[in-house]
């Protein structure tokens, strides 16, 4: 494990120490629980309509400036 420096405002320190306390957990763990939530649940980087349509095209990607220039120009 690496060992990294996060700096929280004053009133997010404070909310976490007062939740690390009633938790009985050290901060440090609520720190990386939170983070790992956070990255395992943030996979989706393209937009969600990327792949909902059909061209019906198996050359569109070596082509796509070929067919947009041949739409502009219509």
């Amino acid at each position: 494990m690496k060992a990294t420096t996060v700096y929280l405002s004053e009133e997010a320190a404070l909310a976490l120490e007062q939740l690390a306390q009633q938790l009985n957990r050290p901060a440090s763990e609520l720190i990386q629980d939170a983070i790992d939530r956070y990255l395992s649940s943030s996979h989706t980087l393209l937009p969600p309509s990327i792949g909902l349509g059909a061209s019906g095209r198996g050359d569109l990607s070596e082509r796509d400036e070929v067919l947009l220039w041949q739409e502009s120009m219509s």
